[in-house]
């Protein structure tokens, strides 16, 4: 079971990265990015409420996001989860942990991709013209900017702290597939290490068990 998830301000090519490892090593992509954007499409009344929130640049509550991230991981990520927008609170970093401790799940990989504003101005712009969304405009821009450095930024140093072995910091500013090559290296040497101490731990078991069938065989 692998455990990954994704930090960075919007534009930072989180979601991109995201979506190129789930498909690789073929685990569920949590993009709540696009979760949201379905169930805006439902028309509700609960649609009407995020789209609303959505468009002012403003982010959608933690319990509307942990009540649909929970039952995703849940019940559909029995192999594992690729996480990208979530978690964005300290409460919804809480919630998260207390969801992974009651189910015994672990976290794998944190990947944390930095990058500078001017950079991710350029981006937006240009994803809202080829994809023509309605929340990339400068100003949600810059009020999704600020929500990040007020509020996500330090859940992603939270876990810096808290889970130092595993947080990894990657340049926003490389191309796609030169951050894509560094973080696949990453989930490489990380399965490499516990291959070898799996196998280490098999080998010794092993000779432990031969070491007593020949006692009891010999004695």
């Amino acid at each position: 079971m692998t455990n990954i998830i994704f930090f960075g301000p919007p534009g930072a090519g989180k979601g991109t990265q995201a979506k190129i490892i789930s498909k690789r090593i073929n685990l569920p992509h949590l993009s709540t990015g696009d979760i949201l954007r379905s169930k805006i499409e439902q028309k509700d009344e609960l649609a009407l409420k995020v789209k609303n929130i959505i468009d002012s640049g403003k982010l959608v509550s933690d319990d509307i996001l942990n009540s649909i991230v929970s039952e995703k991981i849940i019940k559909d990520c029995t192999d594992g989860f690729i996480l990208d927008g979530y978690p964005r609170t300290l409460d919804q970093s809480n919630f998260l942990e207390a969801l992974l401790l009651d189910n015994n799940i672990k976290l794998n990989f944190i990947i944390n991709i930095e990058i500078d504003f001017d950079v991710i101005e350029k981006r937006i712009l240009k994803r809202s013209e080829e994809e023509n969304r309605e929340d990339d405009n400068i100003n949600i821009i810059k009020t999704r900017y600020l929500e990040y450095k007020n509020s996500t930024q330090k859940v992603s140093e939270f876990y810096r702290s808290n889970y130092s072995d595993i947080f990894h910091d990657l340049d926003g500013g490389l191309e796609i597939s030169e951050i894509n090559n560094k973080i696949v290296k990453i989930l490489e040497n990380r399965w490499f290490s516990v291959q070898i101490i799996t196998s280490t731990l098999d080998l010794l078991i092993n000779n432990h068990v031969f070491t007593l069938i020949h006692f009891f065989w010999t004695s």
